[in-house]
């Protein structure tokens, strides 16, 4: 059975935070912090702040959906700072 999980992480260079959907965010982190991400390489070091399982693939990327959302990034933004 397939896991599918949303995942949000933070650069340490700078505010940015990227969300991704995996089946292995740890796995992903670290593919991220390689620079084998393109658009997250200029950015690296990254770090997991967020990942959440959900049941399906459908679910991960409607929850993708509202973390990249002004709402979603507020809640992420509000994590970092706790």
């Amino acid at each position: 059975m397939v896991k599918h999980f949303v995942y949000a992480i933070k650069s340490r260079k700078d505010t940015r935070i990227y969300v991704g959907i995996s089946s292995n965010p740890e796995r992903r982190l670290r593919e991220h912090n390689r620079g084998e991400t393109p658009s997250t390489k200029s950015y690296i070091p990254w770090t997991l702040i967020y990942k959440k399982l959900l049941s399906s693939r459908i679910e991960a990327r409607e929850e993708e959906k509202r973390l990249k959302s002004g709402y979603g990034k507020e809640f992420l933004k509000s994590i970092i700072r706790h």
